[in-house]
């Protein structure tokens, strides 16, 4: 991951909204020292930690790590990469949108890998569309087979999980953001 994109995001996000890093620990959940090493590029968050910064801030993930304006999808640049170590890797495929208010990544995971996610911000509905492989989505407790080709729409405000087959699985993911307060302020 870029940590100093990281950095940039979450400075300007918190100096945007006129808080203390006090305050936006006790938003988010996410401690006070954490949040000032990720400022400072000390520390690059997980992908985790970037969910509850964005739940706190009631922000898209793409508002942190995505780039800072919309471009055009015909350039050979659009595609973003996100590692997050240990964990997953998200490509940005299309950054959240205000108008649509959707953003959309592109997931690789590994065979038999699988990353399971705290529930988002109020009224985030995820769809996931298999590209290639077989993947299980964990959806109100139970997991849900997939196939290439096959996709699954959810409540994300729910905790929920991706588990990839023997073969490793490559899907799309969109999330829908419902009514939230900040979200006027990326467009």
């Amino acid at each position: 991951m870029a940590p100093d994109d990281i950095t940039l995001k979450l400075r300007d996000v918190r100096a945007a909204s006129g808080l203390s890093l006090s305050k936006v620990a006790e938003m988010t959940g996410v401690s006070k020292a954490m949040l000032g090493q990720i400022e400072r590029g000390e520390s690059s968050p997980t992908i985790a930690t970037l969910w509850k910064i964005a739940k706190g801030f009631q922000l898209p993930l793409s508002a942190l790590i995505g780039p800072d304006v919309l471009r055009d999808t015909a350039t050979p640049d659009v595609f973003r990469t996100v590692t997050f170590p240990g964990s997953i890797e998200v490509k940005i495929v299309f950054p959240f949108d205000p108008t649509l208010r959707a953003e959309t990544f592109h997931v690789d995971l590994a065979p038999n890998q699988s990353h399971e996610s705290a529930a988002h911000a109020t009224g985030v509905t995820e769809e996931v569309f298999v590209l290639n492989g077989s993947l299980e989505i964990l959806r109100d407790g139970e997991w849900v087979s997939l196939q290439a080709g096959q996709g699954l729409r959810f409540a994300a405000d729910l905790p929920h999980g991706y588990r990839a087959g023997d073969r490793g699985a490559a899907f799309l993911n969109m999330h829908h953001y419902g009514q939230l307060d900040a979200l006027a302020a990326i467009g």
